[in-house]
This record gives structure tokens, sequence and C-alpha cells, in this order.
């Protein structure tokens, strides 16, 4: 069995809202390491290692998280907004600290939370390189033995011995992960900075980790990309409201975050300043598909009035969009303050699942309004449906395909 990498034991983190955390000098953070031992022993002889607060001018960003992860695993943690997924890699670096509970790093960790974090501005990418060598207990010859394949994974040969204060926050992003890459942390933490990158550099970088993780080091990844998190991760985990929702299989916990946080129809107040969708709903029956209705209202006429959506699998996929500025239809007027619109979306390919709706409001001048898998539609999965994928089916499609064979004949 491999051995423990982390271990939180009922961490809780509180915050108070408006005020910051002090800056932190390197001779303080290095006086906590040292003194932590001493700290928790008493704080546990008191029932508790922080001085957490009932007042309601502070907030929770985790409540009692408790988890394990081993050496070799590579764990995504998902969810909204404020769940506490960057607050949690920050304990887990050592940048802050938690108001309740332990957090154990069995090892050496390369992290990557913040784009420019760990570099010094006025120094080079070359002497960058070396600085985070060095704060990671790296000797110079090791750091040196490693330099021409962190440079080479970059791209940025020209660019290093550059200032990296001059560089843009993609070139900081192809930097700073190269480093906390290849320099051999036994644990290795991403939050999702990886969006400042190119889509090539991003698809690089996910193959790298998948490196990091077959070499046994941990590797713990945070992101919003639901594709990214089920290419990279075996196991995910399911932060809401600061807690664990859901801790087991990738699939299992990028559906369940999907599934809580999307319905089948939606209503809000429209904007009195933009216009704005206000109503949302998705159904599918087998003879007609799935029939999307949402409703709109702008305070100046629409121009003409064009929805967009795009349809999207489980992991955010997408499947199929379309809109009224590309694809006109009969009866679209020129121009609507306010409305409905529905459409009819064909649905005989797809095989029987959920699926997620994307929507946009615009006219002829512009797009106004974006909202991102607003709506879940089932397709095919009530009881009465008798076609069935095989369990290892692949995509979301099924297409009528045709097998001839030829057999060559024995020379």
């Amino acid at each position: 069995m491999s051995h423990l990498a982390i271990r939180c034991a009922g961490i809780g983190k509180q915050y108070r809202i408006g005020q910051r955390e002090p800056y932190r000098a390197l001779r303080e953070t290095l006086s906590d390491a040292i003194t932590a031992p001493f700290r928790r022993v008493r704080a546990l002889l008191h029932g508790g290692n922080g001085h957490a607060s009932d007042d309601p001018a502070t907030i929770w960003a985790l409540k009692d998280v408790s988890l394990a992860i081993r050496q070799g695993e590579v764990v995504g943690i998902i969810g909204r907004n404020g769940a506490g997924k960057s607050t949690l890699l920050k304990i887990l670096s050592r940048i802050t600290k938690p108001t309740r509970g332990a957090a154990d790093i069995y090892g050496r960790v390369g992290s990557l939370l913040e784009v420019g974090t760990g570099f010094h501005p006025e120094l080079t990418g070359r002497e960058n390189v070396y600085l985070n060598g060095a704060i990671l207990g790296m000797k110079k010859a090791e750091v040196a033995s490693k330099f021409d394949e962190i440079v080479a994974f970059s791209e940025l040969e020209t660019f290093i011995d550059t200032p990296v204060k001059r560089y843009s926050s993609g070139m900081y992003m192809r930097l700073a992960f190269a480093v906390a890459a290849h320099l051999e942390p036994e644990i290795m933490l991403v939050d999702e900075v990886l969006a400042v990158g190119d889509a090539q550099f991003q698809s690089k970088c996910l193959g790298k980790m998948q490196d990091v993780s077959r070499g046994g080091r941990a590797v713990v990844f945070v992101s919003h990309s639901m594709p990214s998190i089920r290419r990279l991760c075996t196991r995910g985990i399911l932060l809401a409201d600061g807690a664990v929702d859901f801790d087991g299989a990738v699939e299992d916990a990028v559906e369940r975050y999907l599934a809580h946080n999307l319905s089948s129809e939606f209503l809000r107040d429209p904007s009195p300043r933009e216009p704005a969708i206000t109503r949302g709903s998705a159904t599918w029956r087998p003879e007609a598909g799935i029939r999307l209705e949402v409703s709109f209202a702008s305070p100046t006429p629409l121009v003409p009035p064009v929805l967009g959506f795009v349809l999207e699998d489980v992991f955010g996929n997408p499947l199929f969009g379309s809109n009224g500025r590309f694809d006109p239809h009969p009866g679209m007027p020129e121009s609507m303050k306010s409305g409905t619109i529905v459409v009819y979306i064909a649905t005989e390919a797809l095989r029987p699942a959920t699926y997620y709706l994307s929507l946009w409001l615009g006219d002829h001048y512009g797009d106004y309004c974006r909202l991102e898998r607003c709506l879940t539609v089932e397709v095919g999965t009530g009881a009465g449906d008798t076609w069935r994928p095989p369990q290892n089916a692949i995509g979301s499609f099924r297409l009528q395909t045709r097998w001839e064979y030829e057999e060559s004949q024995a020379s």
C-alpha cells in the first residue's frame, strides 16, 4: 500500500470579511515551521488550534475538512466559486494557517496557485528557477541538472534572462509550471491558473501532471474544467459551502457537481438596464426531441432577437450548437423588446444520458447575456425507454454504421 502524502484532520478556516491576512516574511514562515509541533500540542491540550469567532462579520471558508491523499494519487478538487477549493490548497501549501484542525504534509511540495507566486519580479527567469529550487531545499547542482529541461518545457529560451516583471501572465505561468513540475516535488498542488495558457500548453501541462503521478508522486488539481478533471484525475473531491460533499470516483464527483448546480428550468428578475434572459426550460420527449423555451426582456428593442445555445455532455464537452444569427428561420421578427423563443432540437442520434445547455442572447449589434450550463435535460433515460447504451459505449452519439469484410486471397 502506498504511503500517505497528505492528511487533513478537521480543518476549518475562518476569515473576517473585508480584512486581508498580514504579509509574512520568509523568516516568519521558517519560524512557524519550527514551532508548529509545539503549537499543535498546545492546541490539543486547549481544545483547538485557532481563535474562532461567532462574529457575524466573519465567514467560514472551510468547515471540518478531513481527507487523506496517498502517493501516486491524482485528485481533482471541484466545486462552485467560494466552495473553499483555493483556501484548502493555500493551507496545504503553508501559505495560510487553518483556524482549526491540522494538515500534515509528507514530502516536498511544488505548488502553482496564482500566477507569479514564488517569483521575485526583479530577478530574471533563470535566477527565479534557482531561487525556487533553493526554497524547495535543492542544491544548486540539482537545479542545474534540470535547468535545460525546465526552459525547454516552458518554451521561454529567448526570455530566460529577462526580469520576470516584464513577462505576460501566460509567460509567468509557463515558467512557474515548468519549475513546479520538474524540480521533483513529492506532492504537486495546482490551482486553475492553467486557464491562463493557450490550449496547446494546457494539454502539455496535463500530460506532464500525468507523468508526475506515474512516478509515484501525488497530484492535487483544482479546476472548473470538467473535461480536464476527468482526463487527469481518478478521484474527485466535491466541496460545497466549505465542507466535503463527496469523495470518490472522479466521474461520480463530476456528475454530482453538475447535477447539484443545474436544473431543467430557471426564473430570474429581468435587468432594468440591459437585455437579459429571464426564464428558461428544457424538456425531452421521444417524438419531439428537446424543447427549449427561453424568455427574455430588454429595455430597448433587439434587432432582431438572437438566441444561441450549446448542448454539452456531463463533462462539459460541446456536442452541438446553433443560433438565430447563423441559422435564420421563418418567422423571426425584425425586432422585439421582450418575448419567448422556442427551439426544437432533434435527438435521434444522442444516446440516453444527461445533457446540459448553455445560452446566450443578442441581436445584430452584439451579444448581451450569456449563461453557462444553466439547464439540464434527460434524454431517453426514463423507465419506458427500450434502448440502452452498452456499458463501455464511447461518446454521446449512436450513429448508424455498416461493416464490410473482404478476405484476402491466399498466395
